[in-house]
């Protein structure tokens, strides 16, 4: 069952256009990799699908319901879990409060969130600010997961972390395809990204230019879209 479908959306930033018709599509248990060089409009679609910054035309369903007329919030509640670039967990609450501050019910609880990342049960009292960057990616992870989402959208989980830390999200985040979630995530590892994703969607200057199995993604695709 189709659980996201982006369909043809344009989205802009004041006058400047951002996306020319971007089209793709997540099934329910699918991992997508949305792929591209640095300012090619993979944020911006995400921001899109999330209705931070609302398409100007096309269509985005969720579960079978448009959501271009919904505010954030709502797109949320509808059940899209966002990791945003930069991770933006809230610095002065510790992390047990940042866990619980969105929490809906659901399979992922506390207890299931600290059997994940063990570091955040350990760190439970700190401040998020006080936490290193990858625990506080951690923590962005497992905060979204607290409002126990239908698609969980990973956005540079990686980006920045160092290598130990990075394996540990990699663990997450098969352990996450192997429970069924459905999963949309940017990432510049191909090397970790590729065996976990299902399919591919490659982004050139805010257009479709590439879908496919990773499988099917040959070097000569990679250097032509994703190569310095």
């Amino acid at each position: 069952m189709m659980l996201l479908n982006v369909q043809d959306i344009t989205t802009y930033y004041g006058a400047s256009q951002a996306l020319f018709g971007v089209n793709f599509d997540v099934a329910e248990g699918e991992v997508v990799a949305l792929m591209g060089r640095n300012g090619m409009g993979k944020s911006t679609t995400i921001k899109s699908i999330c209705n931070l910054v609302p398409p100007r035309t096309g269509r985005i369903s969720f579960s079978g319901k448009g959501t271009d007329r919904l505010a954030p919030y709502k797109v949320a509640r509808l059940g899209v879990g966002l990791v945003p670039e930069g991770r933006r967990c809230f610095p002065n609450l510790s992390v047990h409060e940042n866990l619980v501050a969105a929490a809906r019910p659901g399979p992922w609880t506390l207890e299931k969130v600290n059997v994940l990342f063990p570091r955040l049960k350990e760190r439970h009292a700190q401040m998020a600010k006080s936490l290193s960057g990858g625990e506080q990616q951690m923590l962005a992870i497992g905060r979204a997961l607290m409002t126990n989402p239908l698609l969980l959208i990973l956005d540079e989980a990686t980006e920045g972390l160092a290598p130990v830390i990075r394996q540990d999200i990699w663990r997450a985040i098969r352990l996450l395809k192997a429970e069924g979630l459905s999963i949309l995530v940017v990432d510049k590892t191909l090397s970790e990204l590729l065996p976990v994703a299902d399919k591919c969607v490659i982004l050139e200057n805010g257009k479709n230019v590439w879908c496919g199995s990773p499988h099917a993604l040959t070097s000569t695709v990679q250097d032509r879209y994703l190569g310095v």
